[in-house]
């Protein structure tokens, strides 16, 4: 059951990690534009951060490493948005 509930927690991650590519799709074509928009960074932290709990679990430092690189540019560039004091489109 532990393994299990570790699976639920990685596909969840991918879940959210790959739905991330659809929002920005969907706002790039009401926009007529490529835009990035902050739920992107909010789905790649949740995503990421799901994935890098199931990578440590796995105990797979290349996995982890990848997962750990990728959630510091997302949390940076919602750090960014932030200061910035404009929200994202």
């Amino acid at each position: 059951m532990y393994a299990q509930a570790w699976m639920l927690i990685g596909f969840a991650g991918q879940g959210f990690f790959t739905s991330r590519f659809l929002v920005q799709w969907i706002a790039s074509e009401r926009q007529g534009r490529s835009v990035v928009p902050g739920v992107f960074w909010v789905l790649s932290i949740a995503g990421g951060a799901m994935l890098l709990a199931y990578a440590l679990w796995r105990r797979d430092p290349v996995f982890v490493a990848g997962q750990a690189l990728g959630l510091a540019v997302y949390l940076r560039n919602l750090r960014l948005i932030s200061r910035s004091g404009k929200a994202a489109p």
